[in-house]
């Protein structure tokens, strides 16, 4: 009897836990919206031009108006790393787009069509998934010359092929479910059956496929940055920020620490939450 007791006596709070952990999920997921809004915002956060000297040389973080310090230049680094965090962002959104765009044609294509369709698009898919990407990109940037712009187009070439052979797979998977069995006998077409029941069955894994990848992108994009490959001098860049002052690691060590930090930060946002934008859609399912 004491048992039953203490059992019911628990089970508001076992009930209460799922609940608790999915509005955690939820905010942790929320991340990605709060991040985006931010780096939009950046310009107006931003208390000084990023790109002109605004104070004394080498100021620690905390001084007065400098929250972050300046650089060796006399730039505000609280300034430079907003607007350096909004590019890398807004990038890495621009290449997960493109990437899930491209990629997502070819995948779902692929999987709807089958046949000798799908084995020449999956052998070109596997034709860039042999090559090493992150050299690939380098390569691209190199030949087309640093600057934005021919950055974003070098990582989108390499970036979509992961989305094809994802979207593919699904595609193959919800074609044999019974729900689009049913609508193939009776006589719906092939452009509808994908449109109207494969589509909103695969989109989901998409989205948080593509979440997951914005880390990965921010890091490669600070990588070409940081090899001089991004938007040339004085713009912000947090990887060329990072490369510029690495020869002041031991005395003002704030300069090149406080843009890895901020790389660190939104790869950080972006997997927490990506993964838990997975978590939601596992639920669902």
């Amino acid at each position: 009897m004491p048992a039953i007791a203490l059992r019911r006596k628990l089970s508001p709070l076992q009930l209460s836990l799922p609940v608790t952990s999915r509005r955690i999920t939820v905010a942790l997921a929320g991340l990605l919206v709060v991040v985006t809004v931010l780096v939009l915002l950046a310009p107006l956060l931003a208390p000084y031009d990023p790109v002109q000297p605004v104070g004394d040389l080498d100021l620690p973080p905390l001084s007065p108006h400098h929250l972050l310090g300046t650089d060796a230049v006399g730039r505000d680094l609280l300034s430079r790393t907003l607007l350096g965090m909004r590019a890398s962002w807004l990038s890495a959104l621009a290449v997960v787009a493109v990437g899930l765009l491209f990629g997502g044609i070819i995948g779902v294509v692929a999987g709807a069509a089958g046949g000798w369709i799908d084995g020449l698009l999956m052998r070109l898919t596997d034709l860039f998934l042999a090559l090493p990407s992150a050299l690939v990109a380098i390569a691209i940037v190199s030949a087309l010359g640093p600057g934005l712009v021919h950055t974003l187009i070098g990582i989108s070439v390499v970036w979509w092929p992961y989305y094809a052979r994802i979207l593919r797979a699904e595609v193959r998977g919800l074609a044999i479910r019974p729900h689009v069995e049913a609508a193939r006998l009776a006589g719906v077409g092939r452009f509808r059956i994908v449109a109207f029941h494969i589509l909103p069955g695969a989109i989901p894994t998409a989205m948080v496929t593509a979440s997951l990848d914005i880390g990965n992108v921010v890091l490669l994009l600070s990588g070409l940055s940081f090899l001089g490959l991004g938007r040339p001098e004085p713009a912000p860049e947090l990887g060329a920020d990072v490369a510029a002052a690495l020869d002041q690691l031991i005395t003002q060590w704030w300069v090149p620490i406080i843009p890895g930090l901020a790389v660190l930060l939104l790869s950080l946002v972006a997997n927490i939450g990506g993964d838990a934008l997975r978590r939601l859609v596992g639920d669902r399912r």
